[in-house]
């Protein structure tokens, strides 16, 4: 791994070791305090740019175009909430989706098979055990964000988010979150309401390529602002469940991506 891995400073690959441990506990603090971490070119800078210019010819001719409109909980109501409560207003996302059996075998899948990365990640989210997914579609995806296009503010499904940029736009595409905006026994709608008129505080980070981010985002609101330009913002989604074989439904994956 290598060649396709910055080993020498993640030392992902000495699982158990002291510079092991030290990073994992880097990770953990910086989950605690920001509700994130990055390893900021744990993918090679060239073997980002290779992936990047392999894909895109897949996605002019292979990608499910998928634009919609959703509000930030993509639910089509909230029983507590009348229809037309400022916290249900909205919003639209559009992008392009490769999914895991369009890949190959190259350094995504390689990555997100590779077991040593997979204890690494169930170690920082304090997680006894995490497994691939058993969904041929869905177990890792590669997004494209072409100017104009962004994916709007919603909560994720899942505790965490593992995602790995392969490539940067020109302008635009930085990731912003409002931390803790709600708990699970608190929806604080009103705060979400005031999210999305503009007046809560966000946080924005710029991603670079190659680097490794597991965001929680259950809680966290947070979104990808448009992209602007000719170079579109490209990103592996890596997609890990603490019980094996996960498959999506039939319905799930025809919305996700136009097919079953």
């Amino acid at each position: 791994m290598k060649d396709i891995l910055d080993l020498s400073r993640f030392p992902i690959d000495q699982t158990g070791s002291a510079p092991w441990h030290d990073l994992v506990a880097r990770c953990r603090a910086d989950l605690a305090a920001e509700g994130m971490f990055n390893l900021d070119g744990l993918l090679r800078r060239e073997v980002a740019e290779k992936t990047a210019a392999d894909l895109m010819p897949k996605f002019d001719s292979e990608s499910f175009s998928h634009v919609r409109q959703h509000n930030i909980y993509f639910k089509k109501s909230i029983p507590e909430l009348d229809d037309d409560h400022p916290a249900l207003v909205m919003r639209e996302t559009s992008n392009r989706t490769l999914c895991a059996d369009q890949l190959g075998q190259g350094a995504l899948m390689r990555l997100y098979e590779w077991e040593p990365f997979i204890v690494f990640l169930a170690a920082c989210m304090e997680k006894p055990v995490l497994h691939t997914m058993g969904d041929p579609l869905a177990r890792v995806n590669v997004m494209a964000y072409t100017d104009g296009q962004a994916l709007n503010w919603h909560f994720d499904r899942s505790e965490f988010t593992t995602t790995l940029l392969l490539q940067a736009p020109d302008q635009g595409g930085a990731f912003e979150y409002c931390s803790d905006l709600r708990r699970d026994d608190d929806p604080n709608y009103d705060g979400v309401a005031r999210l999305l008129r503009g007046a809560e505080p966000t946080k924005q980070i710029d991603l670079s390529a190659g680097t490794l981010n597991v965001f929680a985002g259950k809680n966290t609101a947070h979104r990808v602002t448009p992209v602007i330009g000719n170079t579109p913002r490209m990103i592996a989604v890596f997609s890990y469940y603490e019980t094996p074989d996960v498959m999506f439904s039939e319905e799930e994956r025809l919305g996700f991506y136009g097919r079953v």
